[in-house]
């Protein structure tokens, strides 16, 4: 890759002794001789980045990397035509250009470099021009110098802060254009900070837009997908010009409501580090990936970090959770991952409840399991699934449970069902049923199948009633499958609460990720759960039993709650679970997704905790991913991922007003 932006932090000290994060894990390819834009609100840090690329400022964390080579100082491969010209102003358009080229090629002979500095000043057409000094031109003019100047030099990277913005409109028109033309004619690769929707459009191949600072990161990035060479009319009038530009602007409407919401809030909570409340109430359902809470309460985790009393709260189902957050009978739940979105966007004619969650409890942990009676009739895999609805060897629908519509049980059943043609609505019957209620109902013949978390396919599996058609890590290794939440209202109000509550559970999920502590854990499941340690056991400590005729494998991974930056809640996962509520019509598709997910998925929060702790702690990059059949999920184009799904509902897509 010709420039590689390598996870970037930039933090700036303040007198007072402490520290602004401008820029948090900016990670950001560019291809040799494409136009890049970055696009965002005033103080997102466009120009600290392009600064950092010209090597005028160093990465805290991080680097900026040029041909294979990090880029630590100025050079003349990069150069940088700044909004006010920086000029000479005792010298001509000529000798301005002159400097940069006699000093970067002092060894050429004087009438080489004489035909390079010509041949720029003709360029950008200046010849009328070449003898006057800067206070003759006008300010178009003058730019044109700063652009010949840096283009004189033949340099691989040319960088634009804002070069047209202290022009009249008729002037920056036509000197886009212009650079444009120079742009394609000279393959140079180019990076330019703009306000402007219009020019990023017009001349970029990519358009980056970050969020509001402070740890301002990549929100989005756009393809502008139009063709080569353009005109700015037909620019205008192709098909595609008008929802691109739509998709920026509503990004930076977004934006603009989260600033004034931040705003808002800092001004309503003191700075004080005394814990608001230190007695919370936690919700959970009794399955094993609720180790976490476990552990931090057992373990004197809470107590550690001020929390005198905490009550875990077994709850009877995710529906049960979800009200008693709301209502604020409780202050933090374990939830599954998909809930806090659906909370925060108004599932089911609830208003909206934002919901934050700034950990992933744990990742994996889930199985398919069917009953061993469609396992003795041959339907031991998902193709044979298929052949046999769709050959109607089962004379009626199966009915297979799920623990709730937002859940990544339903939502991981659902896609792998589809993925093989079946639609789950049409040719099946799926019900809710509380995770704990899954096994009676297989044993009555009430249901043929489920999809749970552990232990209860395990149990299933020893009883002989169930065999394991799929796990998790057979469909999607690494989903996010548990989270921890809390009502948005009150984090606000409970600041030093939440981030006491956050640092014990982080370090309970570190501690359960540690082989020699599991037999501990199994132990305090088995009082937690009111199950015998058997159905436990398998995946968590030992081998994991699918049943049937299969072999009982290792899956080290098959519950997974720190190892691998397991407990960071990604935003682009976020954004495909949004994908597939909207597939199934369980909520609309948010035309202002990316605000919902920074809202939601606090990854600050997350870094903060990781910060205080002494973790590593980072966003993985928004790179495109894919789940078992092949199709690749790209987070900058989440529509057409949901378009192309072979099974889907009528999507309904709107903008959601946040409570």
């Amino acid at each position: 890759m010709f420039v590689q932006i390598d996870h970037v932090d930039k933090v700036f000290p303040l007198a007072n002794g402490g520290s602004y994060v401008a820029l948090k894990n900016i990670e950001l390819e560019i291809k040799q001789g494409e136009f890049v834009s970055l696009i965002g609100h005033s103080g997102c840090g466009k120009s600290t980045l392009l600064n950092m690329i010209a090597g005028l400022d160093r990465a805290t964390a991080g680097g900026v990397i040029l041909e294979g080579r990090e880029i630590t100082e100025p050079g003349p491969d990069r150069m940088v035509v700044f909004q006010n010209y920086s000029l000479l102003p005792w010298l001509s358009v000529r000798e301005n250009i002159a400097l940069a080229v006699d000093e970067v090629y002092s060894r050429k002979p004087k009438g080489e470099r004489n035909s390079i500095i010509e041949h720029h000043i003709a360029l950008v057409g200046l010849q009328h021009s070449a003898t006057k000094r800067p206070n003759e031109l006008s300010g178009g003019m003058k730019q044109r110098v700063a652009i010949a100047r840096a283009l004189a030099i033949r340099p691989k990277l040319l960088l634009l802060d804002e070069p047209f913005g202290a022009l009249d409109a008729l002037t920056r028109g036509g000197l886009q254009e212009q650079l444009m033309h120079i742009c394609e004619e000279s393959g140079v690769t180019a990076v330019m900070v703009t306000h402007d929707v219009d020019e990023a459009l017009l001349l970029s191949d990519r358009v980056v837009m970050l969020t509001n600072g402070p740890e301002s990161n990549i929100g989005q990035i756009l393809t502008v997908d139009l063709p080569r060479p353009r005109q700015r009319m037909e620019v205008v009038k192709h098909p595609d010009y008008y929802p691109m530009r739509s998709e920026i602007i509503n990004f930076l409407n977004q934006q603009k409501r989260v600033k004034q919401r931040q705003s808002a809030k800092f001004t309503q909570v003191p700075q004080t580090k005394k814990l608001e409340q230190t007695t919370v109430n936690i919700g959970y359902i009794p399955l094993t990936d609720c180790a976490p809470l476990i552990v931090a309460k057992e373990k004197g985790l809470f107590a550690k970090y001020g929390i005198e009393q905490v009550n875990l709260c077994q709850e009877a189902s995710w529906d049960a959770i979800a009200d008693n957050l709301v209502s604020g009978e409780l202050h933090a739940a374990q939830m599954v991952a998909g809930l806090p979105l659906a909370l925060t966007l108004g599932m089911n004619g609830r208003p909206s409840t934002p919901i934050s969650v700034p950990l992933v409890l744990s990742r994996n942990g889930n199985a398919i399991t069917l009953s061993t009676d469609l396992y003795n009739q041959g339907i031991c895999t998902l193709q044979n699934l298929k052949a046999a609805i769709s050959t109607v060897t089962i004379d009626r629908k199966l009915t297979l449970g799920i623990v709730h519509s937002c859940s990544m049980h339903n939502l991981m059943l659902r896609y792998w069902l589809a993925s093989a043609g079946i639609d789950p609505d049409t040719e099946l019957n799926l019900v809710v049923i509380p995770p704990q209620e899954m096994v009676d109902l297989l044993r009555s013949g009430e249901i043929d199948g489920f999809c749970v978390g552990e232990p209860w396919n395990t149990q299933a599996v020893q009883e002989g009633i169930g065999f394991v058609i799929a796990t998790d890590l057979d469909i999607w290794a690494g989903n996010p499958e548990k989270v921890l939440g809390f009502r948005e209202t009150w984090v606000q109000q409970h600041p030093n609460t939440h981030s006491a509550i956050v640092r014990a559970i982080l370090e309970a999920c570190e501690y359960c990720d540690e082989p020699r502590h599991r037999p501990e854990i199994l132990t305090l499941l088995t009082k937690y759960l009111n199950i015998s340690p058997q159905y436990i056991r398998p995946g968590l400590i030992g081998p994991f039993d699918r049943g049937g005729n299969a072999l009982p494998e290792n899956l080290p991974r098959y519950h997974q709650f720190h190892v691998e930056n397991a407990n960071c809640p990604r935003r682009v996962e976020g954004l495909w679970i949004l994908t597939q509520l909207a597939r199934w019509g369980i909520v609309p598709f948010p035309k202002n997704h990316i605000e919902i997910l920074t809202r939601v998925r606090r990854v600050d929060h997350f870094l903060t905790a990781c910060q205080q702790l002494g973790y590593i702690g980072i966003e993985p990059d928004r790179d495109p991913f894919q789940l078992f059949d092949g199709q690749v999920f790209n987070p900058e184009d989440p529509l057409n991922y949901l378009e192309n799904q072979p099974i889907h509902r009528e999507l309904e897509i709107k903008n959601i007003t946040l409570a």
